[in-house]
C-alpha cells in the first residue's frame, strides 16, 4: 500500500546534474540578483554620491548652498574645510563643509521660473 524505502530512492543520474552545472544551476539565478542589484541600486548611487563630492568640492563664493539641517543661505567664504553662510543680510554662519547637501551655482534659476 505504502511506498517502500527502495521505491522512494532515485539513483544517482536521475538525481540531477553533478559538478559545475549543478553549481550554476543552483547559484545561477542569486548571481543575476545580485548583478541586478549592481547595476540598479549600487552603482547609480556611487555615481550620485561622486558628483556630491565634486560638487561640495568646487563650492565657491556667491553659490547658494543648503546644509544637511536644512538651513538655506548663500557662501561667502570658502575655506579648506569650513564656509561661511550668509543666512540673513546681516548673519553669518560657518558650516563644515561635509554637511552641505545641495550646491547651487552663482546665476541659476530655479526650475518654476
Amino acid at each position: 500500500m505504502f511506498a517502500t524505502p527502495a521505491f522512494a530512492q532515485t539513483t544517482g543520474a536521475a538525481a540531477g546534474p553533478d559538478g559545475f552545472l549543478s553549481l550554476l544551476v543552483n547559484f545561477g539565478p542569486l548571481l543575476l540578483v545580485f548583478v541586478a542589484f549592481y547595476f540598479m541600486i549600487l552603482r547609480p548611487q556611487q555615481l550620485r554620491a561622486r558628483n556630491q563630492a565634486a560638487a561640495i568640492n568646487a563650492v565657491k563664493k556667491g553659490d547658494s548652498v543648503v546644509t544637511a539641517g536644512g538651513i538655506v543661505g548663500k557662501v561667502t567664504k570658502v575655506e579648506e574645510r569650513f564656509v561661511e553662510v550668509e543666512i540673513a543680510p546681516t548673519t553669518r554662519i560657518r558650516v563644515v563643509k561635509a554637511t552641505l547637501a545641495e550646491v547651487t551655482p552663482l546665476g541659476s534659476k530655479p526650475a518654476n521660473d
